[in-house]
């Protein structure tokens, strides 16, 4: 029986503070700006770029700062296989990789797209959604995609090689962990280099230290790599 790691390793939870802006400052000073502020405009917001550009970190940062200030938001992604009917006590819906949305999922986001907007009571609510591909490149159904398209259009760019070092260097620190350059340049030059991908290897590596009860060195991910 493999012994269970103390949580003390846990990663933080994505925050706009934690959120590395370079190259996306306009994109993050205006969820800053939405998401703080309840006199909002419910004008979409939509954010698209490649795999590791911060799209879904950004989503749940701010359905973190909703829930900081003691509002509920809808959420949907990729992975939300029976998404629930709009709620009218929702103050945001959230939509994540909707460049992945079937059919069915297209249908439900269209649905709380039509109901945050014009809700029967009350006032609008904001939608902030992200994909891939900028809205008017998703194959997605007509009248979902326009939608998603005539509010604020943010494209997210990727870290470059200094950048996503640092955010490396900072996440470790934050788990108390030590990377060294060897091990960074390891990480980088042996696996899938998006940032997603290395905070989650770093996850792994962490749990996986701390359970062998070893420091964070090239033999122990390679006997990581072995065992697991």
């Amino acid at each position: 029986m493999k012994q269970l790691a103390l949580d003390i390793g846990l990663a933080p939870v994505p925050t706009l503070s934690n959120f590395v802006p370079v190259g996306n400052e306009a994109a993050l000073e205006h969820l800053r700006l939405w998401s703080g502020s309840p006199t909002r405009s419910p004008v979409p917001t939509f954010l698209w770029g490649a795999g590791g550009s911060g799209k879904t970190h950004l989503l749940l940062a701010v359905r973190e700062a909703f829930r900081e200030h003691g509002a509920r938001v809808g959420w949907m992604d990729a992975s939300t296989l029976n998404p629930p009917d709009y709620d009218e006590s929702w103050e945001a819906v959230l939509l994540d990789d909707c460049h992945l949305f079937t059919a069915a999922q297209q249908a439900m986001a269209f649905n709380w797209f039509v109901h945050a907007q014009t809700p029967p009571q009350g006032s609008a609510r904001w939608v902030l959604a992200a994909g891939a591909l900028p809205p008017s490149d998703l194959q997605l159904r007509e009248d979902l995609r326009t939608r998603l398209g005539w509010g604020h259009v943010f494209q997210l760019h990727a870290l470059g090689e200094t950048e996503r070092r640092a955010v490396l260097r900072r996440a470790a620190d934050e788990r108390g962990v030590f990377l060294s350059d060897e091990v960074m340049d390891f990480m980088l030059n042996r696996f899938s280099r998006d940032l997603s991908s290395l905070m989650m290897l770093l996850d792994q590596l962490d749990a996986y230290a701390l359970r062998t009860q070893r420091a964070i060195t090239i033999p122990l991910i390679r006997s990581m790599l072995e065992n697991e």
